[in-house]
């Protein structure tokens, strides 16, 4: 343990054992921890509180349609990519309960939904799930309107980074501006230099609060060399890009772009994509009451413009074929999504294409529309 804690902006150097005492720290301090577990076949984001639930050893093959884990032939804690959830699952989960209605003969009360949240510290976050954090920030705790029970659970979280050094074969977020490596907005960062070897980045007083728990050394000028080099190598890596050069207009100006009819034959309309997407925050609203009628409860869930109700107004849904949801969901986050928010909906995790039963890639799409829009106006100029 250290007498002091490191400056913000500092880099110093821990071990395993340190990142484990990390884990307890964070713990100790009231915080539920969340990092990386393999469990049923996938490596995701869970709640841990050893650093002996951590992936250690293995890493994942991703292709689209396709994702498998594989035993790595060392000790790599965070060899691996992104797995199937994000933090999305628990700032903006799946379900929560809005509030409870009862009625007592003459009277009728509405209960608000005054469950403790959790207070999160996040643990192994890459630099595209924490661009995709700042994105539903923007979403949800921007003016005029805030989600309170996303603000709730968001406030006073601890981020502990992981920089990206081995992308996934669906990964392109250097397009997206989303990674490797994270830039703002952590705690911590760490690079794993080496098998349980850790290059440790401090981005606030908070962060050097917790490393000053832990024993730490400080960081060579040759661990700082090998942290970039290998951040850059997974740059130079990904295998998947997306020319964003006007994309917000090319979207818009091809609405009935060919492209969009071969998608929907494809597509199964399953909402797979819209589940995997860190960034994706569409919900419907349900009711339920008991049989006596006398209480009632509102629970908001996850919804998808993938499925037919959701469209739903009255005198029937507005979007009725596979693509025109298709479509929709396109445009809005890489184009419509500039108009509401000031930027792109989409951080190049490659989620979409891992988790899509078949394998349809964004990327791809992106650069057929934009093919079939270059012909078009070559065909025009011709004319």
């Amino acid at each position: 343990m250290n007498a002091a804690s490191p400056a913000v902006g500092a880099e110093v150097h821990i071990g395993l054992v340190s990142l484990g005492a990390l884990i307890h720290s964070m713990t100790k301090r009231g915080y539920e921890v969340i990092g990386p577990v393999l469990q049923d076949g996938a490596i995701s984001y869970q709640t841990i509180t050893t650093a002996d639930r951590l992936p250690a050893g293995w890493t994942s093959e991703q292709a689209p349609g396709s994702y498998r884990v594989k035993q790595r032939p060392d000790r790599a804690v965070f060899g691996y990519a992104t797995g199937p959830n994000s933090l999305k699952s628990f700032l903006h989960p799946a379900e929560i309960q809005q509030f409870t209605a009862e009625r007592n003969n003459a009277t009728f009360r509405i209960i608000p939904n005054r469950e403790p949240r959790p207070q999160y510290a996040f643990l192994g976050v890459r630099a595209c799930d924490l661009a995709a954090m700042g994105v539903q920030d923007h979403v949800f705790c921007g003016e005029p309107y805030r989600d309170t029970n996303y603000q709730g659970r968001r406030d006073g979280c601890l981020v502990v980074a992981v920089h990206c050094t081995e992308p996934a074969e669906t990964c392109f977020c250097t397009s997206m501006g989303g990674g490797p490596r994270a830039r703002s907005g952590f705690d911590l960062a760490l690079t794993e230099t080496d098998p349980g070897e850790f290059l440790v980045e401090v981005g606030t007083a908070a962060g050097a609060e917790l490393l000053s728990e832990v024993a730490y050394a400080r960081a060579t000028p040759e661990l700082r060399e090998r942290s970039r080099t290998a951040t850059d190598r997974a740059a130079r890596g990904m295998k998947r890009q997306v020319d964003t050069t006007g994309i917000r207009e090319l979207l818009q100006e091809n609405f009935e772009s060919p492209q969009w009819g071969d998608v929907a034959g494809r597509c199964l309309a399953c909402g797979n994509c819209t589940m995997a997407c860190p960034t994706c925050f569409c919900t419907a609203v349900e009711d339920t009451t008991d049989l006596t009628g006398d209480r009632a409860e509102r629970w908001e869930k996850w919804d998808s413009c993938f499925t037919l109700d959701f469209s739903y107004i009255h005198g029937g849904s507005v979007r009725h074929s596979i693509k025109s949801r298709y479509r929709q969901w396109l445009t809005h986050k890489l184009s419509y999504w500039f108009d509401q928010f000031g930027a792109s909906g989409c951080v190049g995790c490659g989620r979409c294409i891992t988790w899509c039963p078949v394998g349809i890639d964004i990327t791809k799409e992106v650069a057929a529309i934009r093919a079939a829009a270059g012909l078009k106006e070559e065909m025009h100029d011709s004319a």
